[in-house]
């Protein structure tokens, strides 16, 4: 009798110990990812603007060490872009310095962004033959809806690589008694952000079910994109928001591509979206629960932030390193620079604009004048015409802190692109614009900003006024030449009688107005430059600019327009800006940049003031108002007909009564 009310004691307890996971559906598992996205070669810490750093591979290591330690199954992913933002991505097609360096940081997996085909289709292809060929490796590369296209003369080439080195579509990993399904996604923005990629994009939705699928036939128990979409407040524009709520299976998305920072994950039916911000500012690390009868449980988030108070790893340290003496002794060189070589001094900070707010910028204008300087001072034979340089808010990679600037905190800001050299940063190109055409540049300053943030211009060589509150397209209300000129003996100033006359000071702004039919050039990044061609269907045709030759005919190629210097190389963006820093020597920079939204030579206004918000009108507003003024009179003609047939039914029924 007692063994019997022993062994229903010893079931009872069994069954008590069961039911939790009985009454959840099951055993339960854990998950537990670590993720970055955005990294964009940031090996080395760089100033946060609070008197501390951020970043740097030798303290993410740390963290990552910590983070496994405490969570020995953990999985290491990034969301893509992990090239493009420092003076090591020099070294992409060469060496391969970020996926081998990935490797050593013990990342499980990445994907791609649009930055990793800055140098083109061949130029990523370049980047995995060179960590295949190192012996090092790389972290799985995931590719699924992003393809060399049919028509690229390179396919072949470039299938090849991407064969030698393993990138596919998705893969399976066993981790901690958990089986994981991941897979790789481009988001549509990013994909447009790649105009020189010759890859095609295949829808996303699509892509991601059938790898979902594959994967659950594989045995995934828990299912990861790896996606460069992004999310956005505006929920028609948060492409992994959109995937999360088209596509059922997926636990958990990294994404990456919009620079995010989530202190809480997005929570889309039975998906959470993380992600820990760009430029290897945090860890992020999440930890999910989840039954066999699929109920999941979010047991930990957190953003590790990579600063000045954790250690570096020697041998990340040393790696890195490495990179640096690779940089200077080869890419370096030929510009006569090192890499922490001290060009001038900052007394002040000198901030990347303000996303989405239209303003002036002290950076932007900095470097505005430099490619200004750079007409002057680096380009051989120079056209003697009027000029005006330009660059844009999506083209400034990072502030410049107060303190002593180096070469690479000046590359840091101008990192992006290829030249038609094959070497690393855009390089600028000089084209040849209408004077109406001038002024529509500023016009897409003026009302494309809202539409698209990063089309923020600023200018060196001309000055403008608009109104944010007036008609799109016709919110510029002045818009003139603007040169600065030292007066010497050799300066001969002309009045609009044709009289000579004295400058008014030793040095001084000179004004001229613009004329509509007049050619005049306009210098600017490689990047830029290719953008001109797009403010027709951003501007839904009300705005065209269509670069040409300086005979006014269309430039069919930019390359043909590239500055170059005496030597017959190209004057690289991010060159112009190093030089015209050089130039101040121990002076430093002048004070007249210390003003952060600039010295006044773009003149914001918000004013509801009628008359400043109609004067000037362009045909878009005449045609706008009379519009509305039609509308206005036949709403009102309306209105007085349904009155009037109101009383006639009135009317009608009290003669019937």
């Amino acid at each position: 009798m007692k063994r019997h009310i022993s062994a229903f004691l010893l079931a009872a307890l069994l069954l008590c110990s069961l039911l939790p996971a009985l009454a959840a559906g099951g055993e339960s598992h854990t998950a537990t990812v670590l993720f970055t996205h955005d990294l964009h070669s940031h090996f080395l810490p760089q100033p946060d603007g609070r008197g501390g750093e951020s970043g740097g591979y030798a303290r993410l290591k740390t963290a990552l060490n910590r983070e496994r330690a405490a969570h020995p199954g953990a999985l290491t992913l990034d969301g893509g872009d992990f090239s493009i933002g420092s003076l090591i991505q020099t070294l992409y097609t060469t060496q391969g310095a970020e996926l081998r360096t990935m490797q050593a940081l013990g990342y499980d997996a990445a994907t791609v962004g649009n930055h990793e085909f800055d140098h083109t289709g061949t130029g990523f292809a370049a980047m995995l033959n060179a960590v295949v060929e190192s012996g090092d490796g790389g972290p799985p590369l995931l590719m699924a809806n992003y393809k060399p296209a049919g028509d690229n003369p390179d396919r072949l080439d470039i299938q090849r690589a991407m064969a030698a080195y393993g990138v596919q579509d998705c893969m399976t990993l066993e981790r901690g008694g958990v089986t994981y399904g991941i897979f790789g996604l481009m988001g549509k923005d990013s994909h447009a952000c790649a105009p020189a990629s010759g890859f095609v994009l295949e829808d996303m939705a699509d892509s991601a079910r059938q790898c979902v699928e594959h994967l659950k036939e594989q045995g995934a128990e828990f299912i990861i994109c790896l996606s460069h979409g992004g999310t956005n407040e505006k929920k028609k524009l948060s492409e992994d928001e959109l995937l999360a709520e088209k596509v059922e299976g997926i636990d958990l998305i990294v994404s990456g591509h919009t620079h995010t920072t989530l202190a809480e994950p997005i929570a889309v039916n039975n998906t959470y979206i993380v992600s820990a911000g760009p430029y290897c500012e945090n860890l992020g690390s999440i930890t999910i629960e989840w039954t066999e009868g699929g109920e999941r449980t979010l047991t930990d988030y957190h953003l590790t932030p990579i600063d000045e108070t954790l250690p570096e790893d020697g041998e990340i340290t040393t790696m890195v390193e490495r990179w640096k003496g690779l940089v200077g002794g080869t890419y370096l060189a030929r510009y006569g620079l090192t890499y922490d070589e001290v060009l001038t001094v900052a007394g002040f900070d000198l901030p990347t604009p303000r996303s989405g707010v239209q303003s002036g910028n002290a950076l932007g204008e900095l470097v505005a004048d430099s490619f200004l300087w750079a007409v002057n001072n680096l380009e051989k034979d120079a056209p003697d015409v009027p000029t005006v340089t330009v660059t844009a808010d999506g083209v400034l990679r990072a502030p410049i802190a107060t303190g002593e600037i180096t070469t690479s905190m000046a590359f840091d800001v101008l990192s992006m692109g290829v030249g038609s050299d094959g070497t690393s940063g855009f390089p600028l190109v000089g084209v040849y614009l209408t004077g109406r055409e001038l002024k529509a540049v500023a016009e897409v300053d003026a009302s494309v900003t809202p539409l698209m943030p990063a089309a923020q211009l600023y200018v060196a060589g001309m000055e403008y006024s608009f109104n944010t509150h007036r008609m799109f397209f016709n919110r510029v209300t002045d818009i003139r030449l603007r040169r600065s000129i030292t007066a010497t003996a050799d300066v001969e100033i002309v009045d609009s009688e044709d009289n000579t006359v004295s400058p008014p000071t030793d040095a001084f702004d000179w004004y001229e107005e613009i004329e509509d039919d007049r050619l005049y050039r306009v210098v600017t990044g490689m990047y830029s430059a290719q953008m001109l061609g797009t403010v027709k269907g951003k501007s839904l045709g009300l705005l065209s600019l269509e670069p040409k030759m300086a005979d006014g005919s269309p430039a069919v190629s930019l390359e043909s327009c590239i500055l170059r210097d005496e030597n017959g190389s190209e004057i690289k963006e991010w060159y112009a800006l190093a030089a015209y820093l050089q130039s101040f020597g121990e002076e430093g920079i002048p004070g007249r940049y210390s003003l952060p939204s600039g010295d006044g030579r773009k003149d914001v206004s918000r004013s509801w003031n009628p008359i400043e918000l109609v004067k000037n009108p362009s045909w878009i507003t005449v045609v706008t108002l009379l519009v509305l003024a039609v509308a206005v009179i036949a709403g009102a003609f309306l209105l007085r007909w349904l009155h009037y047939a109101r009383r006639r039914r009135r009317y009608g029924k009290k003669k019937n009564l």
